[in-house]
Protein backbone atom coordinates (compact mmCIF):
# COMPACT_ATOMS: atom_id res chain seq x y z
CA UNK A 1 0.00 0.00 0.00
CA UNK A 2 1.23 3.47 -0.81
CA UNK A 3 0.25 4.61 2.69
CA UNK A 4 3.34 2.74 3.98
CA UNK A 5 5.99 5.24 5.06
CA UNK A 6 8.93 3.14 3.90
CA UNK A 7 7.43 2.62 0.45
CA UNK A 8 6.81 6.34 0.06
CA UNK A 9 10.32 7.32 1.14
CA UNK A 10 11.94 4.80 -1.17
CA UNK A 11 9.76 5.82 -4.13
CA UNK A 12 10.55 9.51 -3.66
CA UNK A 13 14.28 8.79 -3.24
CA UNK A 14 14.40 6.72 -6.43
CA UNK A 15 12.47 9.37 -8.36
CA UNK A 16 14.85 12.22 -7.47
CA UNK A 17 17.79 12.66 -9.82
CA UNK A 18 21.18 13.46 -8.23
CA UNK A 19 21.52 16.59 -10.32
CA UNK A 20 18.24 17.87 -8.89
CA UNK A 21 19.95 18.27 -5.51
CA UNK A 22 23.31 19.44 -6.80
CA UNK A 23 25.07 16.06 -6.84
CA UNK A 24 27.07 14.67 -9.76
CA UNK A 25 25.38 12.00 -11.83
CA UNK A 26 28.38 9.67 -11.85
CA UNK A 27 29.15 6.96 -14.37
CA UNK A 28 28.66 3.83 -12.24
CA UNK A 29 25.32 4.46 -10.55
CA UNK A 30 23.41 1.20 -10.15
CA UNK A 31 20.30 2.49 -8.39
CA UNK A 32 17.73 4.90 -9.87
CA UNK A 33 17.63 8.29 -8.22
CA UNK A 34 19.52 9.04 -5.03
CA UNK A 35 21.49 6.50 -3.03
CA UNK A 36 20.44 6.02 0.60
CA UNK A 37 23.75 7.48 1.73
CA UNK A 38 23.13 10.63 -0.33
CA UNK A 39 19.63 11.17 1.04
CA UNK A 40 20.83 10.48 4.58
CA UNK A 41 23.55 13.11 4.22
CA UNK A 42 21.15 15.68 2.79
CA UNK A 43 18.61 15.08 5.58
CA UNK A 44 21.17 14.89 8.37
CA UNK A 45 20.28 11.36 9.49
CA UNK A 46 22.29 8.16 9.57
CA UNK A 47 22.15 5.64 6.74
CA UNK A 48 21.22 2.97 9.29
CA UNK A 49 18.21 4.98 10.46
CA UNK A 50 17.04 5.72 6.92
CA UNK A 51 17.35 2.01 6.12
CA UNK A 52 15.13 1.15 9.09
CA UNK A 53 12.54 3.67 7.92
CA UNK A 54 12.51 2.39 4.34
CA UNK A 55 12.32 -1.22 5.46
CA UNK A 56 9.44 -0.52 7.84
CA UNK A 57 11.41 -1.41 10.97
CA UNK A 58 10.88 2.11 12.33
CA UNK A 59 7.61 3.88 11.51
CA UNK A 60 7.71 6.74 13.98
CA UNK A 61 10.21 9.40 12.88
CA UNK A 62 10.03 12.67 14.77
CA UNK A 63 8.41 15.65 13.02
CA UNK A 64 11.88 17.19 12.70
CA UNK A 65 13.27 14.11 10.92
CA UNK A 66 10.20 13.85 8.70
CA UNK A 67 10.54 17.52 7.78
CA UNK A 68 14.24 17.12 7.03
CA UNK A 69 13.56 14.14 4.77
CA UNK A 70 10.78 16.03 2.99
CA UNK A 71 13.10 19.00 2.47
CA UNK A 72 15.87 16.78 1.13
CA UNK A 73 13.44 15.05 -1.24
CA UNK A 74 12.08 18.40 -2.50
CA UNK A 75 8.52 17.27 -1.75
CA UNK A 76 5.42 19.26 -2.59
CA UNK A 77 2.95 20.16 0.20
CA UNK A 78 0.64 17.34 -0.89
CA UNK A 79 3.46 14.79 -0.84
CA UNK A 80 4.48 16.00 2.63
CA UNK A 81 0.91 15.52 3.81
CA UNK A 82 0.96 11.97 2.49
CA UNK A 83 4.14 11.25 4.49
CA UNK A 84 2.52 12.66 7.60
CA UNK A 85 -0.59 10.56 7.03
CA UNK A 86 1.60 7.47 6.73
CA UNK A 87 3.11 8.11 10.17
CA UNK A 88 -0.36 8.70 11.63
CA UNK A 89 -1.51 5.42 10.11
CA UNK A 90 1.39 3.65 11.80
CA UNK A 91 0.12 5.06 15.12
CA UNK A 92 -3.27 3.47 14.51
CA UNK A 93 -4.99 6.78 13.72
CA UNK A 94 -7.57 6.21 11.05
CA UNK A 95 -7.90 2.50 11.83
CA UNK A 96 -10.42 0.56 9.68
CA UNK A 97 -13.05 0.46 12.42
CA UNK A 98 -13.08 4.26 12.51
CA UNK A 99 -13.48 4.78 8.76
CA UNK A 100 -17.03 5.08 7.47
CA UNK A 101 -17.98 3.80 3.99
CA UNK A 102 -17.79 6.30 1.13
CA UNK A 103 -21.00 8.30 1.16
CA UNK A 104 -23.52 8.09 -1.68
CA UNK A 105 -25.66 10.82 -0.12
CA UNK A 106 -25.87 14.08 -2.04
CA UNK A 107 -26.69 17.03 0.19
CA UNK A 108 -29.49 19.23 -1.24
CA UNK A 109 -27.26 22.35 -1.55
CA UNK A 110 -24.69 20.28 -3.49
CA UNK A 111 -27.41 18.92 -5.77
CA UNK A 112 -28.67 22.49 -6.34
CA UNK A 113 -25.14 23.66 -7.14
CA UNK A 114 -24.68 20.88 -9.67
CA UNK A 115 -28.02 21.75 -11.29
CA UNK A 116 -26.90 25.36 -11.62
CA UNK A 117 -23.76 24.27 -13.44
CA UNK A 118 -25.88 23.02 -16.35
CA UNK A 119 -25.11 23.01 -19.24
CA UNK A 120 -21.48 22.95 -18.16
CA UNK A 121 -19.57 19.70 -17.67
CA UNK A 122 -19.36 18.75 -13.99
CA UNK A 123 -19.65 15.68 -11.78
CA UNK A 124 -19.79 14.84 -8.08
CA UNK A 125 -17.45 12.08 -6.90
CA UNK A 126 -16.89 10.40 -3.55
CA UNK A 127 -13.47 9.54 -2.16
CA UNK A 128 -13.13 6.24 -4.06
CA UNK A 129 -14.04 7.82 -7.41
CA UNK A 130 -17.70 6.76 -7.67
CA UNK A 131 -19.64 9.21 -9.86
CA UNK A 132 -22.64 10.12 -7.71
CA UNK A 133 -24.18 12.70 -10.05
CA UNK A 134 -23.27 14.53 -13.25
CA UNK A 135 -24.55 17.26 -15.50
CA UNK A 136 -26.03 16.36 -18.87
CA UNK A 137 -22.99 17.66 -20.74
CA UNK A 138 -20.58 15.64 -18.58
CA UNK A 139 -22.61 12.53 -19.35
CA UNK A 140 -22.59 13.33 -23.06
CA UNK A 141 -18.81 13.65 -22.96
CA UNK A 142 -18.21 10.21 -21.48
CA UNK A 143 -21.28 8.10 -22.26
CA UNK A 144 -19.92 7.18 -25.73
CA UNK A 145 -16.85 5.67 -24.04
CA UNK A 146 -18.76 3.56 -21.53
CA UNK A 147 -18.29 5.33 -18.19
CA UNK A 148 -22.01 5.18 -17.50
CA UNK A 149 -22.51 1.61 -18.71
CA UNK A 150 -22.06 0.50 -15.11
CA UNK A 151 -24.86 0.98 -12.60
CA UNK A 152 -22.21 2.37 -10.26
CA UNK A 153 -19.80 4.28 -12.50
CA UNK A 154 -16.33 4.74 -11.05
CA UNK A 155 -13.90 7.14 -12.71
CA UNK A 156 -10.74 5.45 -11.41
CA UNK A 157 -11.84 2.02 -12.60
CA UNK A 158 -12.96 3.42 -15.96
CA UNK A 159 -9.71 5.28 -16.70
CA UNK A 160 -7.42 2.43 -15.60
CA UNK A 161 -9.27 -0.60 -16.94
CA UNK A 162 -11.57 0.34 -19.83
CA UNK A 163 -9.75 0.36 -23.20
CA UNK A 164 -12.15 3.04 -24.40
CA UNK A 165 -10.66 5.49 -21.91
CA UNK A 166 -7.44 5.49 -23.95
CA UNK A 167 -9.49 6.48 -26.99
CA UNK A 168 -11.15 9.30 -25.05
CA UNK A 169 -7.92 10.72 -23.60
CA UNK A 170 -4.95 11.20 -25.99
CA UNK A 171 -2.79 11.96 -22.93
CA UNK A 172 -4.08 8.90 -21.11
CA UNK A 173 -1.03 8.46 -18.87
CA UNK A 174 -1.36 11.92 -17.33
CA UNK A 175 -5.09 11.40 -16.74
CA UNK A 176 -4.37 8.04 -15.07
CA UNK A 177 -1.68 9.65 -12.88
CA UNK A 178 -4.15 12.22 -11.62
CA UNK A 179 -6.96 9.77 -10.96
CA UNK A 180 -4.75 7.50 -8.85
CA UNK A 181 -3.26 10.50 -7.01
CA UNK A 182 -6.76 11.73 -6.15
CA UNK A 183 -7.66 8.29 -4.81
CA UNK A 184 -4.62 8.35 -2.55
CA UNK A 185 -5.02 11.91 -1.31
CA UNK A 186 -8.76 11.86 -0.63
CA UNK A 187 -8.51 8.80 1.63
CA UNK A 188 -7.25 8.39 5.19
CA UNK A 189 -4.70 5.91 6.59
CA UNK A 190 -6.20 2.48 7.15
CA UNK A 191 -9.22 3.13 4.92
CA UNK A 192 -10.45 -0.40 4.12
CA UNK A 193 -12.65 0.85 1.29
CA UNK A 194 -9.71 2.38 -0.56
CA UNK A 195 -7.65 -0.73 0.21
CA UNK A 196 -10.37 -2.93 -1.27
CA UNK A 197 -10.53 -0.85 -4.44
CA UNK A 198 -6.73 -0.76 -4.69
CA UNK A 199 -6.55 -4.54 -4.40
CA UNK A 200 -9.17 -4.99 -7.11
CA UNK A 201 -7.47 -2.44 -9.36
CA UNK A 202 -4.10 -4.12 -8.94
CA UNK A 203 -5.65 -7.37 -10.14
CA UNK A 204 -7.53 -5.71 -13.00
CA UNK A 205 -4.95 -3.19 -14.20
CA UNK A 206 -1.68 -4.65 -12.92
CA UNK A 207 1.38 -2.42 -12.92
CA UNK A 208 -0.50 0.41 -14.68
CA UNK A 209 -2.27 0.92 -11.36
CA UNK A 210 0.12 -0.45 -8.73
CA UNK A 211 3.12 1.52 -9.99
CA UNK A 212 1.12 4.74 -9.88
CA UNK A 213 -0.28 3.89 -6.44
CA UNK A 214 3.25 3.57 -5.06
CA UNK A 215 4.85 6.43 -7.01
CA UNK A 216 5.47 10.00 -5.85
CA UNK A 217 2.49 12.28 -6.38
CA UNK A 218 2.38 14.24 -9.64
CA UNK A 219 3.01 17.95 -9.26
CA UNK A 220 -0.63 18.74 -10.01
CA UNK A 221 -3.59 16.46 -9.69
CA UNK A 222 -6.44 18.70 -8.51
CA UNK A 223 -6.28 20.86 -11.63
CA UNK A 224 -4.85 20.78 -15.11
CA UNK A 225 -5.68 20.76 -18.79
CA UNK A 226 -6.91 17.53 -20.35
CA UNK A 227 -7.34 16.70 -24.01
CA UNK A 228 -10.33 14.67 -25.09
CA UNK A 229 -11.28 13.17 -28.43
CA UNK A 230 -15.06 13.04 -28.92
CA UNK A 231 -16.64 11.32 -31.90
CA UNK A 232 -19.48 13.84 -32.20
CA UNK A 233 -17.69 17.17 -31.70
CA UNK A 234 -14.01 16.45 -32.30
CA UNK A 235 -10.93 17.30 -30.25
CA UNK A 236 -11.39 19.17 -26.96
CA UNK A 237 -9.11 20.95 -24.50
CA UNK A 238 -10.65 21.11 -21.03
CA UNK A 239 -9.41 22.92 -17.94
CA UNK A 240 -10.26 20.60 -15.06
CA UNK A 241 -10.72 21.72 -11.46
CA UNK A 242 -11.36 19.33 -8.55
CA UNK A 243 -13.01 21.11 -5.64
CA UNK A 244 -13.13 19.35 -2.25
CA UNK A 245 -16.42 19.80 -0.41
CA UNK A 246 -16.36 20.87 3.25
CA UNK A 247 -17.61 17.68 4.85
CA UNK A 248 -16.24 14.46 6.28
CA UNK A 249 -17.33 12.30 3.34
CA UNK A 250 -14.42 13.13 1.05
CA UNK A 251 -16.68 14.18 -1.81
CA UNK A 252 -15.38 16.47 -4.52
CA UNK A 253 -16.86 18.40 -7.40
CA UNK A 254 -15.01 18.00 -10.71
CA UNK A 255 -15.65 20.82 -13.18
CA UNK A 256 -14.47 20.84 -16.80
CA UNK A 257 -14.26 24.22 -18.55
CA UNK A 258 -13.33 24.95 -22.17
CA UNK A 259 -9.68 25.91 -22.46
CA UNK A 260 -10.02 27.54 -25.88
CA UNK A 261 -12.68 28.96 -28.18
CA UNK A 262 -12.85 25.86 -30.38
CA UNK A 263 -13.64 23.73 -27.33
CA UNK A 264 -16.18 26.29 -26.15
CA UNK A 265 -18.02 26.05 -29.47
CA UNK A 266 -17.80 22.24 -29.42
CA UNK A 267 -19.31 22.08 -25.93
CA UNK A 268 -22.09 24.41 -27.07
CA UNK A 269 -22.94 21.94 -29.83
CA UNK A 270 -22.76 19.00 -27.45
CA UNK A 271 -25.02 20.73 -24.93
CA UNK A 272 -27.47 21.85 -27.62
CA UNK A 273 -26.85 25.54 -26.97
CA UNK A 274 -26.37 28.31 -29.45
CA UNK A 275 -22.70 28.90 -30.40
CA UNK A 276 -20.78 31.12 -28.01
CA UNK A 277 -22.93 30.46 -24.94
CA UNK A 278 -20.00 28.85 -23.12
CA UNK A 279 -16.87 31.01 -22.98
CA UNK A 280 -13.33 29.81 -22.75
CA UNK A 281 -11.58 30.63 -19.49
CA UNK A 282 -8.40 32.66 -19.35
Amino acid sequence: MSSDLGTLLRAHREALAPQDVGLPRGARRRTPGLRRSELATLAGVSVEYLTRLEQGRDRHPSPQVLGALADALRLSPDARLLLLRATKGADGIGSPCAVTPPSDTIRPPVRALLDRLEPGAAALLNRVGDVLAATTTYRRLLEPYGLFDDDRPNLVRFVLTDPRAREAYPDWGRVADRQVAALRMESVPGDPHVAELAEAMTVMAGAEFSDRFAAPLPAEYRSGTERMRHAAVGDLRLDVESLALPDADGQRLVVQLPADEATSAALDRLAGRRPGALHAVG
